[in-house]
């Protein structure tokens, strides 16, 4: 059976959202089939629309606000008053109401969690009321540390979490595992095809998962692909050094480490597409795998103006 993607239209709540549909196709009968994996692919690609479009958290947001507080899911469920299970649910993908949606992303703010700890005080035995509120407390104490993260990320990453990067979230810890992980599988790398690796595993992440690894957004430039701010992202972790290396006549500059990645950071699925595009380009040089990249319809619709190429041109890969 042959892949094949097709634009559809999926109504969500009331709403029509565009969405690449992915499919198996039989060759004999023409009827198409999909899986498990291709449905959640498209049903990803249209609720993170309406998550961009509403304010509402990313599941992977909303894990984090829960663990940051360390608290359980059906805590955080009691405490909000939205439902025995239901922080569970939003933890597993499923959608939150609008309002649901903007008060998880208000207790973000831990000022404002601790007042809803506080209009749930009756709710929950002395002895978690008190261990709760210390933690939170221990969180605003340390606000400026987390406020300086954030500052960092925005420093590194040229787009906020939506289209432009393929829904992935901006974070500085996912991304050096991802740099690190690459090294490991590829050994030393030069900035060139650094700079195709990373799109090739962005893109193939949205083909198949409905959402980007990296948090960067792409600009097809002479040299194929390259991802915005890319001087800033590889001089940012000291893990990563940077050599410069004789080529001909010229300089060229790899990137190299002797630092192993945080596995813990890192999806199965996540660690299995890395491992997909280092296994393909692996001993593939920077030039070829720029000539490869240029082969590409997401580079050529895009090189002469030399803009950004959306995620939408993941499902138009040809060596993938």
């Amino acid at each position: 059976m042959k892949l094949v993607y097709e634009p559809r239209i999926w109504k969500f709540r009331g709403e029509e959202y565009e969405y690449i549909h992915t499919a198996y196709r039989c060759e004999d009968t023409g009827e198409q089939f999909t899986t498990g994996e291709t449905d959640d692919a498209g049903f990803i690609q249209v609720t993170n629309q309406y998550r961009a479009k509403y304010g509402i958290p990313y599941t992977d947001e909303i894990v984090a606000i829960r663990e940051r507080y360390g608290i359980s899911a059906s805590k955080m469920s009691a405490i909000l008053g939205i439902g025995t299970n239901q922080w569970r649910l939003y933890e597993a993908g499923e959608v939150p109401s609008v309002s649901n949606g903007r008060m998880i992303r208000s207790i973000a703010n831990p000022k404002v969690f601790l007042d809803l700890v506080e209009c749930a005080h009756k709710m929950l035995p002395d002895k978690e009321y008190f261990k709760i509120t210390e933690k939170i407390r221990s969180v605003i104490e340390h606000s400026a540390d987390f406020l300086t993260e954030q500052y960092e990320c925005k420093r590194v990453f040229n787009s906020t979490r939506g289209m432009e990067n393929g829904y992935s979230a901006t974070s500085l810890t996912r991304l050096k595992a991802i740099l690190l992980t690459v090294l490991q599988e590829c050994g030393e790398v030069f900035c060139t095809k650094m700079n195709k690796l990373l799109f090739y595993i962005d893109f193939l992440s949205y083909r198949q998962r409905g959402m980007a690894m990296t948090g960067l957004a792409y600009h097809a430039y002479e040299f194929g692909p390259v991802p915005d701010r890319w001087d800033k992202v590889y001089s940012e972790f000291e893990e990563i050094r940077q050599k410069s290396v004789p080529i001909g006549e010229y300089e060229g500059t790899v990137l190299v480490s002797d630092s192993k990645p945080d596995d813990s950071v890192l999806s199965r699925s996540e660690k299995e597409i890395i491992n997909t595009v280092c296994s393909l380009f692996k001993y593939t040089t920077s030039r070829d795998i720029t000539a490869i990249s240029h082969e590409e319809p997401a580079w050529q619709a895009h090189q002469e103006a030399r803009s950004e190429i959306p995620y939408s041109e993941a499902f138009t890969l040809k060596a993938l």
